[in-house]
């Protein structure tokens, strides 16, 4: 066995973070800071460029980023990082990219107009756990 094999092995790395349980720790994330409307949809089926959408509504502007914070905190603290966040600092609809799903999190308003479940309506809704449910 060759010397980098050897220091290969000896190196633990991570878990990785399944979609799922990456999509289930920002679902719960959302919920700890009182988001509500909470919906998935499994995009698999008819989109490619991600497999998953986590929808959420926050009241006003300071939830929307309290939500945001709080989903990114907690799925950091898990190895995860989105490769972009929009709308942050507007705080109407923020947008957590990370690559196998997309966390919206939306202000009332902005969620009607928007109206993403309507737009993907061919998506299949995920079934949130018990504790997640209004």
């Amino acid at each position: 066995m060759s010397r980098k094999a050897i220091n290969e092995e000896a190196v633990e790395q991570p878990a990785r973070l399944e979609t799922e349980e990456a999509v289930m720790l920002a679902a719960h994330a959302a919920s700890d800071r009182k988001a509500a409307d909470m919906v998935i949809l499994d995009l698999r089926d008819v989109a490619q460029f991600t497999e998953y959408f986590l929808i959420c509504t926050a009241n006003n502007s300071r939830q929307v980023q309290a939500v945001t914070d709080a989903i990114e905190e907690r799925l950091r603290q898990a190895g995860k990082r989105p490769s972009h966040i929009e709308g942050y600092t507007a705080a109407e609809w923020v947008l957590l990219d990370y690559g196998d799903f997309i966390a919206h999190v939306f202000s009332p308003a902005s969620r009607r107009f928007y109206d993403l479940e309507r737009l993907w309506r061919d998506a299949k809704p995920v079934a949130l756990p018990a504790d997640l449910k209004p």
